[in-house]
């Protein structure tokens, strides 16, 4: 049967038929077919534990048995409560707690109420957002503006609104006449002289620890922590995007603590529930929420809301997730599971199309390029998405590519076998998809 659905981010041309998974188990997907497949892409960056595990399973048919869903209009539920305060326990500094769907709403939240902030305070002038060069925060209208990757975004240029946006220091790609620690001070100028000239910035936005969909750009140390200084000093809040990064991805449970960067407003997402029910959350400090307290006629109160925020699904699924976590101890075992990668990184930098590694706690980005000395990207007919994904489910791997990156982000509590089988065999994936790609 021809299917009707069309498919996320992809070329549908490409594609006669798409393989139906109708199984999880552990770390593996099990198609229609009996074929398995090793998620090396945590089913989209959010899968914690593996498929199918027990005690999420329980968590979500035994709420299921007793709310499946009520609004937040007017209305609270028990699950939801209890995450919010299980959230605002590992996130310190942070007071409230705003849900919603997904990643992208998430962030369109923060944004929000980052300008609205400055107009319940009366600093109308406040009204620029700044951002990184290369960052990605969604696919909503707010969150392309804020994360504008041209690749992906170009197309609605017109309809997005203007951001302040500053270079990100790549290991790999230093500027001529620079070394390293002189491109950090370089990107780290630019921002402060941006913030002296003129202070009509109301928050300055980042992932936080590293850039994801941007290429698997590692922060060097201390550069986020020297953001978050300079926007204490130039009073512009500082707002931080661990969607994808936090809960564990770079090795710490809260990104910005490893960072040492309190941000006034940071969101959570992907990992929240283990990856088994869609759910986000916004969170503000103190100062921000009392900003939005008063009269009903002085509207300044939040105008932002979802259908399923506080879906007491989801939120018992987080809870369940959040209690995994600490009662297996999972922050250190990926600690110890990521040094795991390392013992690859000489075998994948000799491949003769491989010209940079970058790697963090469960993540891997391997970029591909043309010309190791030149360092110049690969741009195959076919998408790279494409082949990878067809030569991977040859060996037996789930992997999905961005631009000329491969990227290898499994479920975060992966065992140590099973990390070195697919890294193994992503090698070997690379190796037979050279062919196709120069």
């Amino acid at each position: 049967m021809k299917s009707s659905v069309w498919h996320p981010n992809t070329q549908m041309s490409e594609w006669s038929s798409f393989d139906k998974i109708i199984k999880g188990k552990g770390m593996w997907l099990i198609d229609s077919k009996g074929n398995k497949m090793l998620d090396g892409v945590a089913s989209m960056w959010c899968n914690v534990w593996g498929h199918s595990n027990l005690e999420l399973v329980r968590a979500i048919t035994t709420q299921s048995k007793k709310l499946q869903h009520s609004p937040m209009f007017n209305l609270t539920n028990e699950p939801a409560e209890k995450l919010a305060n299980s959230l605002l326990k590992i996130s310190p500094q942070m007071y409230k707690v705003f849900y919603s769907d997904n990643g992208s709403s998430a962030m369109e939240i923060a944004i929000k109420i980052s300008l609205q902030y400055w107009q319940n305070i009366g600093e109308k002038k406040k009204t620029e957002i700044a951002t990184l060069e290369n960052g990605y925060h969604g696919d909503t209208f707010g969150a392309m503006s804020v994360g504008y990757v041209p690749e992906f975004f170009g197309k609605f240029k017109k309809q997005l609104f203007s951001t302040i946006r500053f270079p990100v220091p790549n290991r790999y790609r230093v500027p001529k006449g620079m070394n390293f620690s002189d491109y950090q001070n370089d990107c780290i100028d630019k921002i402060e002289k941006r913030f002296s000239k003129n202070n009509n910035i109301a928050a300055f936005v980042m992932e936080s620890g590293a850039q994801v969909a941007g290429g698997v750009i590692i922060y060097p140390k201390g550069f986020q922590n020297k953001i978050n200084r300079l926007c204490k000093k130039y009073d512009v809040l500082f707002v931080l995007d661990e969607i994808a990064t936090g809960f564990g991805r770079l090795g710490s449970m809260v990104q910005y603590t490893e960072q040492k960067s309190v941000p006034d407003i940071v969101a959570y997402g992907k990992m929240l529930t283990g990856g088994y029910l869609t759910m986000a959350a916004t969170l503000t400090n103190k100062k921000i929420y009392n900003s939005f307290l008063g009269e009903f006629n002085d509207w300044r109160h939040l105008f932002h809301g979802h259908t399923y925020t506080g879906n007491p699904l989801a939120a018992a699924v987080a809870n369940e997730n959040l209690k995994m976590y600490q009662k297996k101890n999972l922050i250190k075992k990926i600690q110890k599971t990521s040094k795991i990668f390392e013992e690859f990184y000489q075998e994948i930098s000799e491949l003769d199309i491989v010209g940079d590694i970058r790697h963090k706690g469960m993540l891997m980005g391997i970029e591909l390029v043309k010309n190791k000395i030149k360092k110049s990207p690969i741009h195959p007919k076919k998408s790279i998405n494409k082949i990878f994904f067809d030569e991977g489910k040859k060996q037996g791997i789930y992997l999905r590519t961005l631009g000329n990156i491969v990227m290898l982000v499994p479920p975060l509590a992966i065992s140590e076998k099973e990390l070195r089988l697919l890294l193994k065999r992503t090698i070997s994936t690379i190796k037979a998809a050279k062919s196709q790609l120069v």
